[in-house]
């Protein structure tokens, strides 16, 4: 029984004395970087969209994310080393209900996800619809008295712009950036921007837009007898 211990004790010592020495090298490293916890916010990212279907929701485009790991790690975790990704291939027009698990989130593998709200989210889905809007300017500013704005034109006139179709359908005009004409007593142009304050809609190729602005005098108004 003795030479069987000391065999197994003597055979491939030095192997057996370096395994020990990292094994007690580990526990001193995790004994001495205890495990911490993180929360951040981060974006989620959707793949796959289907062609000529929009997103009609912009409620759900963040997670708020808990994560565990080595307190060294934590210190060196980036915004950018992890993200939430939403497979939405195969969806339809209308209502869906999607789960953000572990499993949607990407991120190096020494962390550990503790929390993730919500646990789950609905988006609505719409048809892609493209059409041709008026641009409406939005003119300010004080004038000279006896001046008023005769006329308004905004080259081009009409722009496209693009999103679920409920929400391109209800689009009356899209308008421009204020501009401010104070002061102007013939004509003037100024160069701006058009746009749809829906945030779900985007102008299609967007290009800057020339207001030229107008003015009259104003009709002298007869003395009353």
């Amino acid at each position: 029984m003795a030479k069987f211990l000391r065999r197994v004790l003597v055979q491939n010592f030095g192997l057996k004395l370096i395994s020990l020495l990292l094994a007690a090298g580990l526990w001193l490293v995790v004994a001495r970087d205890p495990l911490a916890e993180v929360e951040l916010k981060i974006p989620i990212e959707f793949h796959s969209v289907p062609e000529n279907l929009e997103i009609d929701s912009a409620s759900f485009t963040e997670a708020q994310v808990r994560l565990r790991a080595p307190g060294r790690l934590i210190h060196r975790l980036r915004s950018g080393d992890i993200r939430a990704e939403i497979d939405l291939a195969g969806v339809h027009p209308g209502s869906r209900t999607f789960d953000l698990s572990s499993r949607n989130i990407h991120m190096p593998q020494e962390y550990e996800v503790v929390q993730i709200v919500p646990g789950q989210f609905q988006l609505s889905f719409d048809n892609r619809l493209t059409r041709s809007v008026e641009v409406r300017p939005r003119v300010t500013g004080s004038f000279a008295q006896g001046m008023r704005i005769a006329q308004v034109v905004a080259e081009p006139a009409y722009i496209r712009i693009s999103g679920p179709q409920r929400r391109v359908e209800a689009v009356e005009a899209a308008t421009t950036d204020p501009v401010d004409a104070s002061g102007t007593m013939g004509r003037a142009s100024f160069v701006t921007q058009a746009y749809v304050p829906d945030p779900l809609i985007q102008v299609v190729h967007p290009a800057p837009v020339r207001v030229t602005v107008i003015m009259e005098k104003a009709a002298e108004q007869e003395p009353a007898h």
